[in-house]
């Protein structure tokens, strides 16, 4: 006869769900600018798939030489710091928005 792993009681699951801290999400506003080579290129919908980020588009402004957006992700600051390492590593500048700025 085969042996069973134990299985686990709801308090252990309890306990576990309790030590676990949760991921505080935090809010931040970035400006973001696109060159020409860029603008076309579906960057904000990979940064949703590659770092599972919130993003609200607060204003935009494209030419056909560069795009300029504002936008404020929403995330762990674990996950919005690997997403903005990604951003530069693309081609895109990334600049913090100062607070009230947008509002």
């Amino acid at each position: 006869m085969a042996s069973r792993a134990p299985a686990t009681s709801y308090r252990q699951v309890e306990i576990e769900r309790e030590v676990t801290p949760k991921m505080e999400r935090i809010h931040e506003r970035y400006y973001l600018s696109y060159p020409r080579t860029l603008i076309k290129e579906p960057i904000l919908y990979q940064l949703v798939k590659k770092f599972d980020l919130v993003f609200n588009i607060r204003g935009a402004s494209v030419s056909e030489e560069m795009g300029l957006v504002a936008v404020e992700f929403e995330g762990s600051s674990d996950q919005i710091e690997r997403a903005l390492t990604w951003l530069r590593s693309t081609g895109v500048t990334v600049e913090p928005i100062e607070k009230n700025v947008i509002e």
